[in-house]
């Protein structure tokens, strides 16, 4: 090797010892002052910044949502692909983004970390146990623009607002009652079935939902709110102020089939059927004698009784 050759090496070692220190390691000891995180290349490092910052250059021309990285926005616009190619092996559900098929796998998994502090409910991702602590708050943020109910998640309000849809797609098997939550046709069901497990502890009455139940204790209770403005009469539950508000109207929709007869209310119907029914099961216990309805044996065992409340004026 002559000089030329051994100068010329020399320089090149140099240079690329210079390279190494310099340019391929230029910022091993960048951290960021927001989080502490450490950073040995300068490009990710401004990337990273960029959360930290209010500014979101990069907007989605489908959605108009903002954001401060590229990478986010690209994230983004698989929401709005119907590809989705993440599938879940165990119910075969898809996703656009494999972030939010491992997120799903934790539901699949019988271990729950997240624990609720006040109700103790426990969760398998993060951030179901923060949406339910909203739950707890007072604050209802998300309100109807119909009725003005307010809700604490979005998702209730917008399971809400198909109750003031006319769309009702959940139909009854039983009896062709349509709702338009599941959830309602879910509860409705316990109707049809035979098993009351909810009990009252005052007359031993039985329900099989227990809202049904917080209902008819109302009834034992001897706080009426409910004051009809025609006769001043009270009730415990306001569906039975309204169902009274009916006697009070000339409307009477429900007609007897068998002599035209016409009521206000349904129940006032089916009473009257007994009339016209040969079934008489209510049975006086003194004479035999036999009434299509209760109310006709209550008032003929005045019969039987000394006590004569109805006195004539005229002759004593």
């Amino acid at each position: 090797m002559d000089q030329t050759e051994e100068e010329h090496g020399r320089m090149y070692s140099l240079n690329h010892s210079s390279q190494s220190e310099d340019t391929l390691f230029p910022c091993k000891s960048l951290k960021c002052s927001v989080c502490n995180k450490p950073f040995s290349d300068k490009y990710i490092f401004d990337t990273h910044l960029l959360l930290h910052s209010n500014e979101k250059l990069f907007k989605c021309s489908l959605c108009n949502k903002s954001f401060s990285q590229k990478g986010h926005l690209n994230t983004n616009l698989l929401v709005h692909s119907n590809e989705k190619q993440f599938k879940c092996a165990v119910c075969n559900k898809s996703f656009s983004q494999k972030s939010n098929l491992n997120t799903h796998l934790l539901l699949h998994c019988n271990e729950k970390l997240f624990k609720c502090f006040i109700c103790n409910k426990s969760f398998t991702v993060e951030a179901h146990l923060n949406r339910h602590l909203l739950v707890h708050s007072n604050e209802k943020l998300f309100k109807c623009a119909v009725c003005n109910k307010a809700f604490s998640l979005k998702a209730r309000l917008t399971r809400h607002l198909l109750v003031h849809s006319s769309e009702k797609l959940f139909e009854c098997l039983v009896c062709n009652k349509s709702f338009s939550l599941k959830a309602h046709l879910n509860r409705h069901l316990l109707v049809h079935s035979n098993e009351k497990q909810f009990k009252c502890s005052f007359c031993n009455k039985s329900f099989s939902r227990k809202d049904n139940l917080n209902t008819h204790l109302l009834v034992h209770s001897n706080e009426k709110l409910y004051k009809c403005s025609v006769c001043n009469k009270s009730f415990s539950l306001k569906a039975h102020l309204n169902r009274h508000l009916l006697v009070h109207s000339n409307e009477k929709l429900f007609k007897c089939s068998v002599c035209n007869k016409s009521f206000s209310l349904k129940s006032h119907l089916n009473r009257h059927l007994l009339v016209h029914s040969n079934g008489k099961q209510f049975k006086c216990s003194f004479c035999n004698k036999s009434f299509s309805r209760k109310d006709y044996l209550n008032a003929h065992l005045l019969v039987h009784s000394n006590e004569k409340l109805f006195k004539c004026s005229v002759f004593k």
